[in-house]
């Protein structure tokens, strides 16, 4: 039997590109840090983040972890224009 993914419903499915969209900004900012070896630590940082997110399905768990990662990426942005 092929492995099914189940249908997402619009508001999964409106989520899912919300969290895809967050983590592109944040390797799109990652990609900012100047020195080789943070940006390595950061990139590893995000991939086991969301992965070790990525099994919540309850939709206002994933919106606190949203609100927390657009927090995170602008502390971010923050030190990065801080830094230049």
């Amino acid at each position: 039997m092929a492995n099914v993914k189940p249908m997402l419903s619009l508001k999964q499915f409106i989520l899912r590109q919300e969290v895809l969209k967050l983590y592109r900004k944040i390797f799109r900012a990652i990609r900012e840090v100047p020195d080789e070896v943070h940006r390595k630590e950061l990139r590893d940082w995000a991939r086991s983040d969301f992965r070790a997110q990525s099994h919540h399905t309850d939709e206002i768990t994933i919106k606190m972890m949203l609100n927390y990662g657009e927090r995170s990426l602008k502390e971010l942005q923050t030190s990065l224009n801080l830094a230049k």
